[in-house]
């Protein structure tokens, strides 16, 4: 598969370091410059480039979007429209002020972004700490396998990007549709950042 990833911060260049590694082509941008990515590039095994984010949008079959939430705006979105998009992002008001349909509950983030960039938006990887995506991937059936919850309306999007998350050695759990399903594990909630295998966190995210 072709994947664009936008964003070579800790989830970005690691999603890509796992991506690359198992044989996927990967296009890796960030907002400095292609040339800024060399020693990073360099230092990954698997077919990895750098590229700038129009370009890493355009190659991708799957568009990895991990850059703080504050930044949206500045994305290639006319090159993202109908792709597979993985949201890893979240709202921290803080670092990227206040937007009042978001600190009053009534939207995500991630509904914002898919309006943004008119794609087939999936929330995942937003809710591991990026240590924990690097370091604790295991084989299919390993008692020590984590799960990574993800949340999306395109049923086939998300199959597509569950794939990705088995491929690199955790498992997905379906959180639900974007909205409410995203609620349940954006900051704050209690499915984020949390390391807990499938069926915990399945009976977090979906309490009897």
């Amino acid at each position: 598969m072709r994947i664009g990833i936008i964003g070579a911060g800790h989830i970005g260049s690691t999603l890509a370091r796992h991506f690359a590694g198992i044989g996927h082509e990967v296009a890796l941008a960030n907002s400095r410059g292609p040339e800024t990515l060399t020693e990073l590039v360099e230092g990954i095994d698997g077919p990895v480039r750098a590229v700038d984010a129009a370009e890493a949008a355009r190659f991708g079959q799957v568009v990895v979007v991990s850059i703080p939430y504050g930044r949206v705006g500045e994305l290639p979105t006319a090159e993202l429209r109908d792709k597979v998009v993985v949201d890893t992002c979240n709202y921290y008001p803080g670092r990227d002020g206040h937007e009042p349909d978001l600190d009053d509950g009534s939207t995500t983030s991630s509904e914002k972004v898919r309006a943004l960039t008119d794609s087939n938006l999936v929330k995942a990887f937003n809710a591991i700490n990026w240590q924990t995506l690097r370091d604790r991937g295991r084989p299919k059936g390993d008692p020590a396998r984590l799960a990574i919850p993800i949340s999306g309306d395109d049923e086939e999007a998300v199959a597509v990007v569950a794939g990705l998350i088995r491929d690199i050695g955790f498992d997905p759990v379906n959180a639900g549709h974007l909205g409410g399903g995203g609620r349940k594990h954006q900051p704050g909630s209690a499915a984020y950042v949390v390391e807990l295998p499938a069926h915990e966190l399945d009976a977090v995210l979906h309490p009897s």
